[in-house]
């Protein structure tokens, strides 16, 4: 089995101002050849650090190592010396490199009437390479690097995600790290999707698999509850492809109302799939128009979203919408009659043959005892009558509420167009 592990260097990324989007991409990439990374560290940009991390990483016998960041021309840009160092090669002028820097240089410098001599020379020590290494054509300014370092491979790259993907097909392509990749066996995987299962429910339903003789240590299986679905991740190599079939089995079977996607697709991409041949009209109060957001983050979305309102006043349900005022008095604006005159309304005004309403309590205020924060009503609604109406108490902050409230509207529409039970 071949592992890997990653080093982000930046102080920007070890104290949070910048979030690490280098990791996990350089991980998913690494497990689609079969490796298998078992660390990620952020290390700031002092030297003995990232030394440090470099040392760690062989100890721990990683064939491959990735480092990303520290590559440019400014005094804290010191990976590739300190890889050198690591590799026990000595850092020499790559003339080639310099002379595909300076092309870059000039033209920059030409743009923005800078001292061409002054860029060059500021940014000469961008081509110092550890000897014997492959150098990669940069994509900014920074070269990469495939740096032969004993027993490991290093890969050194940039620190900005829109150079460092980029330069990642020319390291695979470098021939000391096709030599470790070719030693590795192929990692399988897929994903599962669920709605309303809780997490224990999932941990239980694993272990009852386990006891039915699934060896699931001959896999890996990672859940996550993300933004109040939870995904399940499962890894195997070939030979362990029938124990891979026997958990998903087990899961959907137990789970099977739940399960919206076995092959990792989204409730997003589902929804807009199911709506197309439709119209919709959508009427939010509580989520302040993130149903709407979710609903036209994917491009086509004109081709069936015919309007939404955002009736936060009871004036605006009245006026906008045609909520009767009486019914909100007598039932209150956050209850399920007045949820499905609003879907009514959008129905009516939006020429629509689909309408989702959403009508809730975010709070922190506003609350009581009948109906507490988190109360929220849902209408989902066809043309034809058909009809999904849910009235849930959601857990969590008021941002939860409103985020969980356009999640659970994109769920009904999917059990609404599929004609499918929903788990709520």
């Amino acid at each position: 089995m071949i592992r890997a592990g990653i080093v982000v260097t930046g102080t920007e990324v070890l104290t949070g101002r910048i979030s690490d989007k280098n990791g996990p991409w350089v991980s998913e990439q690494l497990a689609a050849h079969g490796v298998e990374v078992a660390h990620i560290l952020i290390v700031g940009d002092r030297p003995e650090d990232l030394e440090a991390a470099l040392r760690f990483m062989a100890a721990e016998g990683m064939d491959l190592i990735v480092t990303s960041g520290g590559l440019g021309p400014t005094a804290d840009d010191l990976t590739a010396e300190v890889v050198a160092r690591f590799s026990g090669r000595e850092l020499v002028l790559d003339e080639e490199m310099l002379e595909k820097i300076a092309e870059i240089l000039r033209g920059f410098a030409k743009r923005f009437r800078l001292d061409e001599a002054a860029v060059l020379e500021a940014n000469r020590k961008q081509a110092m390479v550890p000897a014997g290494s492959v150098a990669l054509d940069p994509e900014g300014t920074a070269p990469g690097l495939v740096v032969p370092a004993g027993e490991q491979v290093v890969i050194v790259l940039p620190g900005p995600p829109r150079e460092l993907q980029p330069m990642w097909t020319a390291a695979l392509e470098a021939e000391p790290v096709r030599e470790v990749l070719a030693r590795s066996t192929p990692l399988r995987a897929y994903t599962l999707r669920m709605f309303g299962a809780p997490e224990s429910e999932i941990a239980k339903s694993l272990r009852e698999i386990e006891g039915d003789g699934v060896d699931l240590a001959a896999v890996e299986i990672t859940t996550c509850l993300r933004k109040g679905e939870i995904e399940i991740d499962v890894r195997y190599r070939d030979e362990a492809a029938a124990v891979a079939d026997k958990v998903r089995e087990g899961l959907v079977g137990r789970h099977r109302r739940e399960t919206f996607s076995l092959d990792g697709e989204t409730i997003d991409t589902q929804v807009a799939a199911l709506l197309r041949g439709h119209k919709l009209g959508l009427a939010e109060s509580c989520s302040g128009g993130l149903l709407a957001a979710r609903i036209t983050d994917l491009p086509g979305a004109s081709d069936y979203l015919n309007g939404s309102v955002v009736s936060y006043s009871n004036a605006a349900k009245a006026e906008l919408l045609g909520v009767d005022p009486g019914l909100i008095e007598a039932k209150g604006a956050v209850s399920p009659e007045v949820a499905e005159a609003m879907a009514i309304g959008a129905m009516e005004r939006f020429d629509a043959d689909v309408a989702v309403s959403i009508t809730g309590i975010a709070g922190p205020d506003g609350g009581s005892e009948e109906k507490p924060v988190g109360y929220v009503c849902f209408n989902a609604r066809l043309g034809d009558g058909t009809v999904i109406a849910r009235d849930p108490v959601i857990p969590g902050k008021r941002a939860d509420v409103r985020e969980r409230s356009a999640l659970i509207g994109m769920h009904l529409l999917r059990n609404l167009l599929s004609g499918s039970e929903p788990p709520l």
